[in-house]
Parts: C-alpha cells; structure tokens; sequence
C-alpha cells in the first residue's frame, strides 16, 4: 500500500446502511479522498463484473451517483488486515467516536498520510479497533441528540481535514 506523502483515506468498518456508503464514498470524491477500505460486515460497491447487484449494491450506487466508479475502494473482511499495512507505511490512524479519550476534530493536529475510521452507526466503533488508532476524535453536540448520522458526520471531518492537505 505505497503512499503518497498527503495521502487520505477513509476506513468504513462494520458500516450497517448501504446507504450510508454511498453517501460517504460521494462525499469522499468531494473531497479528493485517495482510497476508501470497506471493512467488517459494510457493504461494497457493484464490482461491474457480476450481472447482477444485490440491494447493498443498489443502495450505493444510488446515493453515491457514480462515485463509486471514481473513488477507489477495497472490501477486506478483516480491518486488520488494513491496519497493519497502514501502521507500516506510517499512516496517522483518527477514529471519528464520542469516547473517553476523544478530543474536538477542530484540535487534533492533522498529519498526513492519514486513515479515517468510521465506524457501526448505533454501536460505534469496537474498543479492540479504537485501541489500535493514534487517536480519537469526536464532533462536539450541541442539542439533545447524542450523534450525527455517521454520513453527515464522516461529510464534516472530511471537509475539515482537507484544509490541511
């Protein structure tokens, strides 16, 4: 996984809505993300060789309109699979998670390369693969909704981080 030295890249693990995907690959498009790794039980793109598209495939091609065909993605099972070839191309691993140990996304200083992980919309991301990342931010809530939806919430970190890049 040769990186260049601004490289960004988005981790999309055990993401439950299809389309939520899609919106988060055309949003990554927007913003110039290099490569999104789909990983865990998320839904992958149509593969453009089989005949069919399963209903996660459709649900991604339609809230992403094409971007799934620009972006490009790789399905791995197993997340660690990504992370350890991240860690030895020296990737700075953000988890985007309302923890403990979570700081402002707007106060972390952004260092490329660097991998997003988003994570499970209702459960978040697993504390095995939040152990594993250099750190953790969240986006501070201002009303009585704990969250954002993972898509809009992946929309904000991203636009942030690429004012960096």
């Amino acid at each position: 996984m040769h990186q260049k030295k601004d490289q960004f890249i988005i981790i999309l693990h055990n993401v439950r809505s299809a389309l939520n995907v899609g919106s988060i690959i055309r949003t990554a498009d927007g913003c110039g993300v290099d490569h999104v790794y789909l990983t865990g039980f998320t839904a992958a793109p149509h593969d453009g060789v089989k005949a069919y598209m399963t209903q996660g495939e459709k649900r991604i091609a339609k809230t992403a309109l094409g971007a799934e065909k620009n972006v490009p993605w790789t399905h791995k099972s197993a997340i660690n699979d990504v992370f350890v070839a991240l860690k030895y191309d020296d990737y700075m691993i953000v988890a985007l998670e309302q923890a403990d140990t979570s700081i402002d996304y707007k106060e972390f200083e952004v260092n490329f390369p660097l991998a997003l992980v988003l994570g499970n919309e209702p459960n978040g991301i697993d504390k095995q693969t939040l152990e594993r990342c250099d750190i953790i931010i969240d986006i501070p809530m201002r009303g009585s909704k704990e969250s954002l939806n993972v898509a809009v919430a992946a929309g904000v970190v991203m636009y942030e981080i690429m004012t960096h890049k």
